[in-house]
């Protein structure tokens, strides 16, 4: 794995909190820090877009006027039985 060194400024007021957090997340390691980081932000990021896609198809099956899961095997009938 190819790696860059890159610069970001942290406040100083941030600054206390940043280190405590690569300490315990990163074992002192602000690289493994920024790591670990990006696998919770992902792993947030995918949470939200499944937040929104569940949202949309509630909404879109309240206009159905679908609320049960007996209201749904009516409208999709193919989908009542078990794939194998």
């Amino acid at each position: 794995m190819a790696t860059h060194t890159i610069g970001f400024a942290v406040a100083d007021e941030d600054r206390e909190q940043l280190d405590r957090l690569v300490e315990r997340f990163g074992g002192g390691n602000r690289s493994a820090y920024l790591r670990a980081t990006l696998r919770v932000m992902e792993a947030i990021a995918v949470a939200e877009e499944l937040r929104e896609l569940q949202a949309a198809s509630q909404a879109r099956l309240a206009v159905r006027e679908v609320r049960s899961y007996e209201d749904a095997l009516r409208l999709y009938p193919q989908d009542s039985e078990p794939s194998h």
